[in-house]
């Protein structure tokens, strides 16, 4: 699986992007930000609030409900105002 971070969830976690075999027991946007906030203080910090975070999976906008599989690409960033 293909992680991407943008803006501070980047920051936080120290790396725009970072390849991840899918644990077992993971299927869902929400675990795996669960699993993710396991990893060390940065992912700990950037995914204690997923209220604070959007995500995508393979480039189309999704839920924290969404399903994932192994060859899924997801991405992790901050709500996108505009004007």
């Amino acid at each position: 699986m293909n992680l991407l971070y943008f803006a501070w969830v980047r920051q936080k976690v120290g790396k725009s992007e970072e390849t991840l075999e899918l644990p077992d027991g993971v299927s869902t946007v929400r675990a795996l930000a669960q699993h993710l906030s396991m990893l060390g203080p940065g992912y700990a910090e950037a995914f204690a609030d997923p209220g604070r975070l959007r995500t995508a999976v393979n480039q189309e906008h999704a839920t924290f409900d969404t399903t994932i599989g192994p060859d899924d690409e997801v991405a992790f960033f901050p709500p996108v105002t505009g004007g």
